[in-house]
Parts: C-alpha cells; sequence; structure tokens
C-alpha cells in the first residue's frame, strides 16, 4: 500500500503543475479575462470527473472480463498524461490560429471558439488523470483479498499531499526553467509513475491478506447507513462540498488580495493553505474512521461558520499577519472539506472503484458549478458577504434539520450546539467589517471580475481593483498620450490605449481629437470615469471614442485596425500576475501588426529590479528597431517609445508645436511645468540609453511568454539577499 501512496502523491504534483501551466498558457494564447480562465478551469475539471466517471462506469461492466493487471492501465494512463505535457502547448498554439483563420472578431464568437479549443485540448488529457484513482482502486481490490473499503481516501490523502507540494514547488521550476522546462520535468515525473506501475504489475498476481480489511467494518456500516435513503444524499452532499467549496475561492480571492497582493506567490499561498488543510482534515478523518461510525451533525453545522470566517480574517479593523489572516480565513472550512469529502465517498462505494469514480464525478461538478455561479452569477449582483452566506447555508440548514440528510445525531447535546454555531455564523453577517469600509467618500462597483472602489477627493482620488491600489492623478499618464503622439512624424489618425485605468491617458488622446479606442478587463472600471474626471461620460459618448470591454493582447490579435499610437499601461505592480503578457516579445509581435506605418509604441514600465528593467529592455530591443527610454517626470518609472522607423530627436519646442491649445491645456493641467515646452523638456532631459537598462544586467534574457522573469523572482531575491 506503500507504493500507492508515493505513486498518487507524485500524481497529485504533476497535476497541479499542470493546471498552473496549463492556464498560463491558455491566457497567452486566448487571453487573459475571467471567462477564459473559468472555461480553462471548468475543462480541466471536466476532465477529471469525465476520467473518474467513465473508468468506473467500464469498470463496473467490465471488470470480470479485465486480463490486465489495473497497475498496468494505470502505469498507461501515467504515460498518456507524460505525453501531454508535450503537446498541449502545441494543441494550444495550432486552436489559436485556426481561431485566427476563422475571423472571428465579435468578443462572443472568440469565446465559443476559445472555449471550444480549450475543450478539445485539455478534457482528454484531464479524463486520463481522473481515471488514475478508479484504476488504482480496482488494483488494490484485486491485488488484496476484500479489498479496502477505504482506498479512496487513502489514494486521496497522497493526492492531496502531492497537490500541496505542487502548490509552490513549480513556482521555483518555472523561475529556473521557464514554463515548457518545467513541463518537461513533469512529464519525466509521469513517465516514473508508469514505468513504476508497470514494475509493480509483474509481482505476485495472487490476492493478498489485507489485514485493512478486518479495521474497516465500521465503514462499510457507515456507508450502508448513508446509502439506506435511496442511495441519492451522499451524492448531493458531494456535490455541495464542491460547489461550495471552489465557489468560495473565488470569493477568498477577492476578500485577501488587498493583504498579500497580486503575485503568483500571493495565489500560490491562497492555493497551498487550502491544500494542506484538506490534508490535514483528510489524516483526520482517516484516524476517527477507524473507531467511529457517525459523525452527527455538529460537523455540518460547523462547515456553514467555518465557511463564514473569512469575514472575519479579512476585516480590516484586526490587524493579522498575512498568514494568520489567510490561515483563519481558509484553513478551518478546507480542514472539514477534506473530513467530510473522503467520507462521502468511502461509505458511499465501499471501496467499489466503480461507485467510487462516480461519486467523485459528482463532487467535481459541483467543482465545476462553483466558480461560475460565484464569479458570473452570485458576485455581480450581490456583496462577498451574503456570497459566503450563500454557500455556507445549505450546511447551517444541516445543523437545524440533519434529518433532511439522515444524518443521525450521535448526542443530543450537539443538537444545542448545532443551534449556537448557526446563531454565531449570523452574527458574523451582521458585525464584520469589509476592506471597502475604510474608505470615504466614493463608489463601490462590482462584476464578474473584480469589485472596483473609487475614493478620494481632488487629485488625492484613487482607484483599487479588488483592494490593489491602481494609479492616482497624475501627469505620468498624460505623457504616455502625448509624448508618443508628438513624435509622430505624420499627423495622428487613430489611437489604442490598453488598461483604462482613471482614464486620464484616454482622455489625454482624445484632446487631440482623434478616433480613440481603449481596452479595458474589468467592466466596472469605465463606469468610474467621471469620478475622476467630470467630463469622463461625455468623452466616452464621443463620436470619437471606443471603449471595449476585453483583454487588450487578446483584442490585439483579433482586430484589422491599424493604429499611429499604441500605448500600453500594465496594472501594478510589475510583478504581478499575468502582466509579463504585456512586456513579451510575443506580444510585441502583435503589436507590431496593428502599428501603421511609421506608428509608435508607448509601452510604460512601473519599475522593477535590474532584470526585470533589463529583460524589458531586451524585448523592446530585439522586437523593434528603434527604441528611446525616457524616466517619468516624477521619476518613477519608464517611457518607452518604440518604432520600426526612426524617432525624430525633435527638441522640447518642436514636439509642443505640434500640441494643439487643446492638447496643450490636456498636458498642463498638473504640471509640474506652466509651459508645454518646459513640460516636454523635463521628460526628454530624463532619457537613458536602451544599452544602459540593458547593461544592468546583461544576462537577462529578453522576456517572453514561456519566461516571465518579472512575475518569477524568489529564487533570484534570495540569491540576492543571501548575497548582501
Amino acid at each position: 500500500m506503500a507504493w500507492f501512496f508515493v505513486l498518487f502523491l507524485v500524481s497529485g504534483f504533476c497535476s497541479i503543475l499542470y493546471e498552473i501551466i496549463w492556464l498560463r498558457l491558455a491566457m497567452a494564447q486566448f487571453g487573459v479575462t475571467t471567462a477564459l480562465t473559468s472555461i480553462v478551469i471548468s475543462m480541466f475539471m471536466a476532465g477529471l470527473g469525465l476520467g473518474s466517471w467513465g473508468s468506473g462506469r467500464l469498470i463496473r461492466k467490465y471488470e470480470n472480463r479485465i486480463r490486465i493487471p489495473p497497475l498496468r492501465l494505470y502505469a498507461l494512463a501515467e504515460l498518456l498524461i507524460g505525453i501531454s505535457a508535450w503537446l498541449v502547448p502545441y494543441q494550444l498554439l495550432w486552436g489559436r490560429n485556426l481561431l485566427e483563420r476563422t475571423g472571428a472578431s465579435s468578443s462572443g464568437a472568440y469565446y465559443v471558439g476559445s472555449g471550444i479549443s480549450v475543450a478539445l485540448t485539455l478534457v482528454p488529457w484531464c479524463a486520463c488523470m481522473g481515471a488514475t484513482i478508479p484504476l488504482a482502486m480496482l488494483a488494490i481490490r484485486k491485488r488484496w483479498s476484500g479489498g479496502s473499503r477505504r482506498s479512496f481516501s487513502y489514494l486521496y490523502l497522497a493526492n492531496v499531499l502531492g497537490a500541496v507540494i505542487g502548490a509552490s514547488v513549480p513556482l521555483l521550476l518555472i523561475e529556473l526553467y521557464g514554463f515548457r522546462g518545467t513541463l518537461k520535468i513533469g512529464a519525466a515525473c509521469n513517465g516514473l509513475l508508469a514505468l513504476s506501475a508497470l514494475v509493480l504489475s509483474l509481482g505476485r498476481s495472487a490476492p493478498e491478506p489485507n489485514s485493512l480489511a478486518q479495521t474497516e467494518s465500521l465503514a462499510q456500516d457507515a456507508a450502508h447507513q448513508l446509502s439506506t435513503d435511496g442511495g441519492i444524499k451522499p451524492l448531493v452532499l458531494l456535490f455541495l462540498t464542491g460547489l461550495t467549496s471552489i465557489g468560495m475561492e473565488v470569493v477568498w480571492i477577492r476578500q485577501f488580495t488587498p493583504y498579500v497582493g497580486t503575485v503568483v506567490y500571493a495565489f500560490a499561498s491562497i492555493l497551498a493553505i487550502y491544500l494542506a488543510a484538506t490534508f490535514i482534515g483528510l489524516q483526520v478523518y482517516r484516524l476517527w474512521s477507524q473507531k467511529n461510525r457517525r459523525e452527527g451533525s455538529l460537523i455540518w453545522v460547523l462547515l456553514g461558520l467555518f465557511g463564514l470566517l473569512p469575514l472575519v480574517a479579512a476585516n480590516p479593523g484586526i490587524h493579522l499577519s498575512r498568514l494568520l489572516r489567510l490561515t483563519l480565513g481558509i484553513a478551518p472550512f478546507s480542514g472539514a472539506l477534506g473530513f467530510v469529502t473522503p467520507l462521502l465517498v468511502d461509505r458511499w462505494s465501499g471501496g467499489d472503484p466503480s461507485k467510487a469514480g462516480k461519486a467523485y464525478a459528482v463532487n467535481v461538478l459541483g467543482c465545476i458549478l462553483g466558480p461560475l455561479a460565484s464569479g458570473f452569477l452570485l458576485l455581480p449582483l450581490m456583496h462577498e458577504r451574503w456570497v459566503l452566506f450563500v454557500f455556507s447555508l445549505p450546511w447551517l440548514l444541516m445543523g437545524i434539520r440533519p434529518d433532511w440528510f439522515s444524518v443521525k445525531l450521535s448526542f443530543d447535546w450537539q443538537a444545542g450546539v448545532s443551534y449556537a454555531v448557526v446563531l454565531a455564523a449570523l452574527a458574523l453577517i451582521f458585525t464584520q467589517r469589509d476592506y471597502e469600509d475604510q474608505f470615504g467618500r466614493g463608489q463601490v462597483l462590482r462584476d464578474n471580475t473584480a469589485t472596483i472602489v473609487a475614493t478620494g477627493e481632488g487629485r488625492n482620488r484613487h482607484l483599487l481593483v479588488n483592494g490593489v491600489g491602481i494609479t492616482g492623478l497624475t501627469p505620468i499618464t498624460k505623457f504616455m498620450a502625448h509624448l508618443p503622439l508628438a513624435f509622430l512624424d505624420h499627423p495622428p489618425k487613430s489611437a489604442l490605449v490598453v488598461c483604462f485605468g482613471m482614464g486620464t491617458t484616454y482622455r489625454s488622446l482624445l484632446s487631440w481629437d482623434i478616433p480613440v479606442t481603449a481596452v479595458e478587463l474589468v467592466p466596472s472600471v469605465p463606469k468610474v470615469f467621471g469620478f475622476y474626471h467630470s467630463d469622463g461620460p461625455a468623452l466616452l459618448d464621443s463620436p470619437l471614442s471606443n471603449l471595449v470591454i476585453d483583454d487588450g493582447r487578446r483584442y490585439l490579435e483579433r482586430t484589422s485596425v491599424q493604429y499611429d499610437v499604441i500605448t500600453i499601461d500594465p496594472p501594478p505592480p510589475v510583478e504581478a500576475a499575468g502582466s509579463s503578457l504585456l512586456y513579451s516579445k510575443e506580444f510585441y509581435d502583435i503589436i507590431k501588426r496593428r502599428l501603421s506605418a511609421g506608428g509608435i509604441l508607448q509601452q510604460w514600465l512601473p519599475g522593477g529590479d535590474a532584470v526585470v528593467r533589463a529583460s524589458v529592455a531586451r524585448a523592446l530591443k530585439e522586437s523593434f528597431s528603434y527604441v528611446r527610454v525616457f524616466r517619468s517626470v516624477e521619476d518613477h518609472g519608464y517611457h518607452f517609445l518604440a518604432s520600426d522607423q526612426p524617432l525624430p530627436g525633435r527638441t522640447a519646442t518642436e514636439l509642443a508645436e505640434r500640441l494643439s491649445a487643446k492638447a496643450a491645456s490636456d498636458l498642463l493641467e498638473w504640471g509640474p511645468e506652466t509651459t508645454p515646452e518646459r513640460q516636454f523638456a523635463a521628460v526628454l532631459k530624463r532619457e537613458i540609453s536602451l544599452d544602459q537598462m540593458i547593461a544592468a544586467d546583461p544576462d537577462a534574457p529578453a522576456l517572453q511568454d514561456d519566461r516571465p522573469q518579472n512575475e518569477y523572482y524568489a529564487i533570484r531575491r534570495q540569491r540576492a539577499k543571501a548575497a548582501r
């Protein structure tokens, strides 16, 4: 049995590794949107569920006719998973290229095409992952006389422990070897699993006595207890555990992002705590189930209470470290789920791989629908606290009326405790503060992508997306428009800005009286344009204005419009997850196809260490024939101007002469200088050479989709810290 534990520990590690990287590769091909993320995760989970259900069904139908040792079938599944590591990147690329040939220009058609491509790519391979547990359970039943009635929880325990490791170690591997290099490591692990399982299958074929069977009769009795009422109720509970757990994860990200940030390590910490707590709950269940048959109602009502603990952990009035916030908010609920999920599968299946496959598939179905219900139905309509309450409500009701699900009370005192827990849960709903409560005058909007806070007065106004400050009212954002337009060697006819923010750059581009398109990922962001600029609503209604809600990179791939100026203002910080897709060589190849002859790209880089600055600079140098770099007027960040034609060596006076009175007024609105000439001179005198930026770290490779140096930095920063 120990070998099975090792196999599924490594298998769980590989599964999370693939999920992390495949999601990112899909983003690079089809766009960084909430809908696309939901599609990828849903297709990943759908494949797992389909593989689990399908393999269980085939086992039930053909078990007596199967002559191949089940471990060899398991080895074949692992081998196919390893092959997927090599093929999926190419399949996603082929899918994107095929989608481009269809000429799908509308956002809806593009989503449909993207979804079909992702489904055809991921579902078959993920089905192989989902089939591994039923196949291993069959191997256990055939290898040991009597099988193991708790074999699902045993394999699931190992799988979750591997997933805990997979939530962190791949981030280090990506920094060292890139996405494709890390996929090769995953493929090697799957190949080793296949070889190990094949070797194990060559062992003794006669069934071995199973000492575990003697200790699991209580679990069999409990399985009968849950199955007496038509057998459907434990499946309902399994569906609800999947629905509520993954649905709550979407809420957790919004609640804890203000405290942990938007870097990949922050999201990994949420995932790691979730999985680690699940593992602990699993281990507790394994020990508890050796001597107990009934869990009583208390565990179910505690699920409801634990589901509301994020309200306490995310309360800005409670001062906790990041780790304590995440642990308090996530671990109790995840640990309780780790207890009840294998409990339900073990009891309903009794070690039968076909029933376990069906039960796990039902749980996965809940995991698919949970994030969709949370992100697209509930969060746009209601506050995060009420979304948590909706997901906690089934468990609170179970504590009050356990007879609804045939969960009998073991002791009378549990009924009183359950009612007390329900009252405590309701108290949390009405007594806790939310992150946005600490801001005064402003607006709060919610949509399927994020929670938006527009706050402040006068020049001291700010935009926060999921609690992270995006931008302020600064002349830097005005230069993102006026600097490239003034450097053009011909009168501008059109411009594009990617990332709307407060709308300052968009407003400045429109001051040139040319058609301007803005692409913004978060639907609610442009709705607060008027909070920052009184003329904002009128500008959005202008015939020169075109607002697109989409991922900027995806929009540039599917549009055929040519622009004289494209200005990119990626959301801060420079380490933000997914931001490298707006700095990479592949992105610049897309931009070059959308720039008119002599057109200029303005790329904003808010900062970063020497490696980041050098890798971005090198990517631009290898992509464009001519690049100039200017430090901002506030000595924070850099303006890159890039083109395939020479950038004129204009003086500040010559640049100022290209401005109309309207554009000049906009440039001077917030200073820091008093004339357009002096305003441009303040930037021109801060010019630095591109080679000077690259020389800061000459060994840094050009930033590419496969090697996002800005996002993955833990090892190099640790080395730099050790060197000091």
